[in-house]
Order: C-alpha cells, then sequence, then structure tokens
C-alpha cells in the first residue's frame, strides 16, 4: 500500500479528496454552520473597514470635530466588532477540527484493530501509526485553520474586488488583468505540490515503521549488535523523507516568490495610475486610500490563498491516505447473516481437507489437505518439525487467515459463517510468546474477561502458579509490569498469559508451547495448572517437550503441512517413522519451536 508507484499518486491531483473527509463533518453541521457564520462576519466586517477610513480621510477637511469624532468611534466599534467575530471564528472552527480528527482517528483504529494477519502482511504497523499520528495532525491543521483562513480569504477576495469596481472601474479593470498571470503558477505549480505533498507522507510513515519496529525489537537489535545498521536503515528513509520535503519546501517558495512578486508588481503599478489620478482631481484622496487598502486586502487574499492551496494540497495526501485505511478490503469478513453456533458449545473441531498458503508466501503450502477432528473434551497434541503447519492449524482455527481449500468448524459450523467476534469468545490462546500490555498486572489477566472481579483474576493466578510471585511485586498485583512486560520474567510473563487463558474459561483451550518459557519448578505447577484446565475442554497443544506430549488423548504428526500419523505415544513408537525419531529426541534436541 505504501510502496505505490509515483504515477499512481499523480492519479489523483484534486483538492477533491479533501471531499473523504465530509462523512466526519456532517454529523457537526450546526457547529460548522456557526463557524461559516462567524466567518462570513469577520470577512464582512473587514470589508467595511476600508470605508470608514476614508470617511475619516475625506472629514478631516470638511467635517465638523463632532462629526469627525463619531468618524474614529465607528471605526473603533468596527475593530471591536472584527476581534469578537475572530475569536468567535476561531474557537468554533478550532472545536470543529479537533473533533473530526477525534472521530477520525477514532474510525480508522477501529477498522485497523479488526484487520487480520493477512492486512498486516502488506503493511508496516508502524505506517499505521504514522497515518493515524502524522496525516490526521495534518488535517487537524487544515480543518482548524487553513480551511477557514482559505475560505475568509475568498471572501475578502470577492468582496474586495465588487468594492474596488464601486470605487474605481478604470483601476479595477487593471488589477483584474493580473489575476490570470498570479493564476496560472498556482495552478500549475499547486499539481506538483499535490504529487510531492503524497510523497513526502509516504516517507514519513516509512521513517516511522522503521523506528516502530526497531524500538519495539531493541532487546534483539541490542544483542544481536545491530545498533548501527538499524541506524543506518532508519537513516536512509528519514533522508529519503527529507529529499522529498525539500523538493516539496522549494516548489512551494517557488510559487510563493512568483505570486507576490507578480501581484505586488501590478499592484504599485495601478497605484502609480492612481496617484496621478488625484493629482487630476478625478478621484479623492479618501477614494485612493479606501482604493489602495482594499488593493492590498485582495492581493493579500491571493497570496494567502497561494500558501493555503499547498497545505491543502498536503491535507488532500493525508485525507487520500485515511481513507485508504477505511476503505481498505480484508481477506477475512464476517458474513452478512452470520450463522450461531449451537448452544452450549461443545467444542467439536474439524478440518475438512484443508489446504492453505500464507499470502506473504504463495509459493509455499503451509497445509496440504489436512483433515482432523477433535471430539469435544478431547485432548490433542500437534507435534513435528518446525515449519511442519502446526502453528497454522491455530492461526486457521481462530480464523486469522481462511483456507484456500476445506473448512474449518466448530461444532459442525463453518467458521465462515460465523461472526469472528461471537466464535473467539469460546476460544483461549496460550501463545509461545506471552503478549504482555503497558498495564498493571491485575488488568494483563483480566485482559481475558474484563468483567471478571478481582477475586476471580487472583484464583486464575493462583491456578496459574502466578499468584506467589505477584503479590512479591512492588504494588502487587497492581504493579505496573512496562511496555511488553519488560520487568518480568520469560516465565512470568507466561504464567500471567496463561492465568489470562484460565480467566477467560473457554470450551477450546489453544497452547502454544505454553511451557517452553519455564523453567522446571514453574513447568511443574504451570503443567499441573494447564493438565486441571484443560479438563472437561477441546484442547489442542503444540509441544516439543515429550512429557507434555504423553499426556494428550491424541497425538498428531505434521510433516511439510500433511498430517503423516496420528495415535497414542505408544502406537506411534511402536509405528517408528518421523515420531518414534522426534521422541528420540524428547522433542527438544535439535528443533526449534515454531
Amino acid at each position: 500500500m505504501a510502496a505505490q508507484t509515483n504515477e499512481e499518486r499523480a492519479k489523483s491531483r484534486k483538492i477533491g479528496a479533501l471531499g473523504g473527509l465530509w462523512p466526519f463533518l456532517a454529523p457537526y453541521k450546526l457547529l460548522l454552520v456557526a463557524a461559516i457564520l462567524a466567518l462570513i462576519f469577520t470577512a464582512a466586517i473587514s470589508l467595511i473597514m476600508p470605508l470608514a477610513v476614508r470617511r475619516v480621510i475625506d472629514g478631516f477637511a470638511s467635517s465638523a470635530d463632532a462629526l469627525l469624532d463619531k468618524y474614529f468611534l465607528a471605526a473603533m466599534a468596527i475593530a471591536a466588532l472584527l476581534a469578537l467575530g475572530t475569536g468567535l471564528r476561531y474557537y468554533l472552527v478550532t472545536r470543529l477540527g479537533e473533533r473530526v480528527v477525534a472521530d477520525i482517528r477514532e474510525a480508522v483504529f477501529a477498522r485497523m484493530i479488526g484487520m487480520s494477519p493477512a492486512f498486516y502482511e502488506k503493511i508496516m504497523t508502524g505506517e499505521v501509526l504514522s497515518r493515524i499520528t502524522t496525516d490526521t495532525t495534518l488535517i487537524l491543521s487544515v480543518i482548524g485553520s487553513s480551511v477557514s483562513v482559505a475560505l475568509r480569504n475568498m471572501l475578502i477576495f470577492a468582496g474586495g474586488l465588487v468594492m474596488l469596481l464601486l470605487t474605481s472601474a478604470k483601476l479595477t479593470g487593471l488589477v483584474l488583468l493580473i489575476v490570470p498571470v498570479v493564476l496560472v503558477p498556482i495552478i500549475v505549480l499547486g499539481r506538483r505540490m499535490r504529487v510531492l505533498s503524497r510523497e513526502n507522507q509516504d516517507w514519513i510513515a516509512r521513517s516511522s515503521g522503521k523506528a516502530s519496529e526497531a524500538l519495539l525489537s531493541v532487546q534483539t537489535v541490542q544483542a544481536f549488535t545491530h545498533e548501527e545498521p538499524s541506524q543506518e536503515a532508519f537513516v536512509e528513509v528519514t533522508e529519503e523523507s527529507y529529499r522529498s520535503a525539500r523538493k516539496r519546501i522549494t516548489t512551494r517558495a517557488l510559487m510563493t516568490v512568483i505570486v507576490i512578486t507578480l501581484i505586488f508588481s501590478g499592484v504599485v503599478g495601478v497605484l502609480w495610475i492612481g496617484a496621478r489620478d488625484v493629482r487630476a482631481d478625478e478621484m479623492s484622496i479618501g477614494a485612493l486610500v479606501q482604493f489602495v487598502i482594499y488593493a492590498i486586502m485582495v492581493a493579500g487574499a491571493v497570496g494567502a490563498l497561494s500558501e493555503i492551496w499547498s497545505e491543502l494540497q498536503r491535507a488532500a495526501g493525508a485525507t487520500e491516505r485515511l481513507v485508504e485505511l477505511l476503505r481498505a478490503e480484508d481477506e477475512v469478513n464476517d458474513p452478512d447473516a452470520p450463522r450461531h453456533l449451537p448452544e452450549p458449545v461443545r467444542g467439536e473441531i474439524a478440518f475438512r481437507d484443508v489446504s492453505f498458503r500464507y499470502p506473504a508466501r504463495p509459493d509455499h503450502l503451509a497445509l496440504d489437505h489436512a483433515s482432523l477432528e477433535v471430539k469435544p473434551g478431547e485432548t490433542v497434541a500437534l507435534v513435528g518439525p518446525s515449519g511442519a503447519g502446526k502453528s497454522t492449524i491455530i492461526q486457521l482455527l481462530q480464523r486469522f487467515y481462511d483456507p484456500n481449500e476445506g473448512t474449518v468448524e466448530i461444532d459442525g459450523v463453518d467458521l465462515r459463517a460465523l461472526e469472528r467476534s461471537e466464535f473467539r469468545r469460546h476460544v483461549a490462546l496460550v501463545p509461545q510468546d506471552a503478549v504482555i500490555f503497558a498495564d498493571t498486572a491485575r488488568e494483563n489477566i483480566r485482559f481475558g474477561r474484563p468483567e471478571a472481579s478481582d477475586a476471580e483474576v487472583e484464583a486464575a493466578a493462583e491456578a496459574a502458579a502466578a499468584h506467589d510471585f505477584l503479590v512479591k511485586l512492588p504494588d502487587g498485583y497492581d504493579s505496573y509490569v512496562g511496555e511488553r512486560g519488560v520487568m518480568l520474567s520469560g516465565g512470568q510473563k507466561q504464567r500471567i498469559a496463561i492465568a489470562r487463558a484460565i480467566l477467560r474459561d473457554a470450551p477450546i483451550l489453544l497452547l502454544d508451547e505454553a511451557t517452553s518459557a519455564l523453567d522446571a519448578e514453574s513447568e511443574r505447577l504451570v503443567q499441573s495448572a494447564v493438565d486441571e484446565m484443560a479438563k472437561g475442554r477441546t484442547t489442542i497443544i503444540i509441544a516439543h517437550r515429550l512429557a507434555t506430549v504423553k499426556k494428550a488423548d491424541r497425538i498428531v504428526v505434521f510433516e511439510d503441512g500433511r498430517i503423516v500419523a496420528q495415535g497414542t505415544h505408544d502406537e506411534l513408537v511402536a509405528e517408528g517413522g518421523l515420531y518414534a525419531r522426534l521422541a528420540r529426541l524428547q522433542f527438544t534436541d535439535g528443533i526449534a519451536a515454531e
């Protein structure tokens, strides 16, 4: 998605991409209307000000002191109204911008958190985060500032032209000759700005992705003394981002120089003619001053619009990128009319002639016409070399991916016919790499069932042999465990993950090397907890340890994506073959965890 070609980016050069913001603005129509009215009010007051100035100047020679005082008071009143209207416009527009951007961030996050792992094989999470933060900040600056300033300047430009005509049609005609000359570089360079802005935002996103990837794996980076290569990779994409930004800035600076030079050269020429008209008594000094002020306002409005145009171009690019995420197609979707699992859920699992290739590895068959049935309450151990397809079984059973052929069923219902959130409630997972969130130990366990009471959380921790070490933490269960659980050992993190699964209390239990990170004593305690938890539940265990495997009701042996043998430990050893070979190695020596 990020690696779009320049040709693809160039297809959308129109500021109309900002129309993608309308669904987020629509719910706040009253606030939007109030902001526009305040904007019109301030523009109108600004246009009235030069009239007051003309009255004051022309009144110096002919008006009485009392009348002159009234002119000055009127000018002060107009200035006060302008200040009030500007403050109100700022409040309404900025509030609208903050509200809309908050809604966009929430909508994008809600969309992204539900996307399947297949989606994240094509885009880095750091890039998604960049879009949620950097791109929405751009949109905030546009809605909260640039758009209102642009509209105000458009009103001043239009109103100023009308007032110029009323003041002096002759001089206005000369001013209008300048306008087409100014608009040409704005349009031509504006298109170039649009392409460069999109390219710049893409490089910023890639830079964020690189930084996120390295910092989330900082211990591995440092352990392999990979700091310098990681830094070089980050510098490379960041420098590309800078070079792209420099092109954009150069184009914008060039546009500003050309526009301001053309505008003010024209204005000076027009004023020279106006000054000669005053000398010839064809125009009053007040009228010329009024014309000058309106000319400066119109020129300033055009200059501001040329600058704001580039901001709008950047925001259009940011909007496109966010709308891409909101409209992103997922390969895994819930059905329009979902079926429901029969109650109560028994936990019967069936893989029927399933073949599957990971989207990122289309040439590799992860599962090759695999068929497997697991009865309710049965404990099945999956064994085999790394890459044989064991973890793929767990991935498909949670419907992170859909099989290319065949079906995966729970209680006789194809997972594709169910809402993912419904059947996943009946599944508890203990992954090989325990995921710990930057929160307290208590909330990490409660993640398995948010409505659980403190007593239930602590009971789950006791069952997972986690209670003893948790109460020794500085604040007990309420101790903050750091990002990704950096304050805990591998075994402690694993026990928290097991407690989370126990608290889930689901009829289907998936254990992916659940005891791999534990020492002998902790493994004995946790294995006992796992054995207790597995009673009455359908349990699928991926294991490389003989002690774990032997306790299973049935062992299924995988090799190259195929099921090559099934049976008890004794039966499979007697058969010889792959399982017997693995058994001799105790499922540890030379076999990497999958």
